[in-house]
């Protein structure tokens, strides 16, 4: 090549480089484009349940694969109001998206309404809202849990047609939408048994053990003859049964849990404390990966609805294996 041509050429190519990159120093136009950063802001209801606490950790473990995330925590403290001004410090700072955990549905509905008319996507984990202005839910199917737990007590009380029996039932959070849906998903099946009762009067336990172990304790003093707990977790179904074990009465009561964690209610049943637990898997990995396909521009669907299981004395070591914790 003539050596004026290629001077030539080589001075073009320089020109058009520094048109391009205006006052960007040269160095940066040959650099790879970096990862562009992506705030989310994570609002959860509280973290005094085990089940908030494995739901956090998988959260944080799965959100570490992703170098362009940075995410904001924020505890709730099981307080609504200090979960709405969350949601509004993240709305202040303009994250590019919400994750939230709701305590409740009415309180949070209008924050998480405000952030979408911000143009702030939100991805609303474990509880519902009172409206579906939101992104995406990604949770269990509460209903499918509860019916899955009235159809067991049912098949051990008696089986279908011919069971009978008291039950005592332990709310969680009565204003949360889990609870709710697995109060009525559980009275499909039980509401079709004559011989089957529901004794106790509708007591919240705020999902918490020691609330529980109160509700139990109290109705084992009214009624002498209980013939199955329904629990709406697992730490208030141990907080009945270390209720009714103080009482002697242990023995005689069928304990159904739900969450499943291996640690927790899987380990209770296979010690016999419960009879069965229902898987309740926490939507927290989920809910990053969601996130990350929906900030890269990917289509997400607008329900993510997680699996579930029982839990009893046929696979409780099996699975106690499969975590290492046998």
């Amino acid at each position: 090549m003539n050596i004026k041509i290629f001077l030539f050429s080589l001075m073009s190519v320089a020109v058009y480089i520094f048109a391009n990159c205006e006052i960007t120093p040269v160095s940066n136009c040959f650099a790879s484009e970096a990862k562009q950063k992506y705030t989310i802001g994570f609002s959860q209801a509280t973290i005094t349940e085990p089940w908030r606490l494995l739901f956090n950790k998988e959260l944080r473990i799965e959100a570490e694969k992703y170098p362009e995330i940075d995410l904001i925590v924020r505890d709730g403290l099981d307080d609504e109001k200090k979960q709405i001004a969350d949601v509004e410090e993240f709305i202040s700072r303009k994250v590019d998206l919400i994750l939230i955990s709701p305590k409740v549905a009415d309180a949070l509905t209008p924050v998480v309404n405000k952030a979408m008319d911000r143009k702030i996507p939100v991805i609303v984990l474990d509880r519902d809202l009172a409206n579906k202005n939101y992104t995406q839910f990604i949770g269990g199917d509460n209903q499918l849990i509860g019916r899955t737990a009235g159809e067991y007590a049912v098949e051990h009380l008696g089986g279908k047609g011919k069971a009978k029996g008291n039950i005592v039932e332990i709310w969680g959070g009565m204003a949360a939408t889990p609870a709710q849906d697995r109060h009525s998903g559980f009275m499909d099946p039980i509401s079709q048994e004559a011989g089957i009762k529901i004794i106790n009067t509708p007591k919240d336990g705020d999902w918490k053990q020691d609330l529980a172990y109160d509700i139990m304790a109290e109705a084992l003093d009214k009624f002498d003859k209980i013939d199955l707990v329904y629990a709406h977790n697992d730490p208030m179904a141990y907080g009945a049964y270390l209720a009714a074990k103080d009482m002697g009465r242990e023995k005689e009561i069928i304990f159904l849990g739900i969450d499943g964690i291996p640690a927790e209610g899987v380990k209770w049943v296979y010690e016999k404390q419960l009879t069965a637990t229902f898987l309740y898997m926490t939507p927290g990995a989920e809910g990053i990966r969601q996130a990350i396909k929906l900030l890269k521009g990917q289509s997400i669907p607008p329900n993510v609805i997680l699996p579930t299981m029982v839990i009893d004395s046929t696979n409780a070591e099996e699975i106690l294996k499969n975590n290492g914790l046998f």
